[in-house]
């Protein structure tokens, strides 16, 4: 068996699509942390998009799968909660899929203060991109996006929150 390299490591993750919003690979998210590769056994560290997420075991398996497809002895997944994961660790290509599936992506760094969605934060539409836009509701489709609507086309969008 011959070595496997980081270049087909990453290759194959690339294949990896997060199963809740499917556009997006495991690099694109950002959710890769680690690669170590040992001659043809391979540890992979990644971390949830925040506490509890549900998609991390699919994610994770899939992570598995993906890498064994490749003949990969053996492959261990780590989770690894530290630092937390920051939406500032989406790709710019992951940005962009995000908005050409129409869900808004994250408009601001994570690592300024912020509160809360304050009242007057404005989301610009992923459809029309007018920046007159409202939340409808802090929880959207899944428990890391916010409902909001845009007041000049009326279309209803996901928010990815900046975490």
């Amino acid at each position: 068996m011959q070595e496997i390299s980081q270049e087909q490591i990453m290759k194959t993750l690339e294949g990896v699509m997060d199963p809740e919003v499917p556009v997006l690979s495991v690099l694109d998210l950002g959710v890769i942390r680690d690669v170590k590769i040992r001659k043809s056994d391979v540890e992979i560290d990644i971390s949830p998009t925040y506490t509890g997420c549900p998609a991390m075991d699919v994610i994770s398996s899939s992570v598995k799968n993906a890498i064994l497809s490749i003949g990969v002895n053996k492959v261990k997944v780590n989770t690894v909660l530290t630092p937390p994961w920051t939406t500032d660790w989406i790709s710019e290509a992951g940005r962009k899929k995000l908005e050409d599936f129409g869900i808004a992506p994250p408009q601001q760094n994570s690592k300024i203060k912020r509160e809360l969605f304050e009242a007057a934060q404005k989301v610009p539409c992923p459809k029309c991109k007018a920046s007159d836009t409202s939340c409808v509701s802090l929880f959207g489709s899944t428990a890391c996006k916010a409902l909001y609507k845009c007041n000049v086309c009326l279309e209803p969008f996901d928010y990815f929150k900046c975490l």
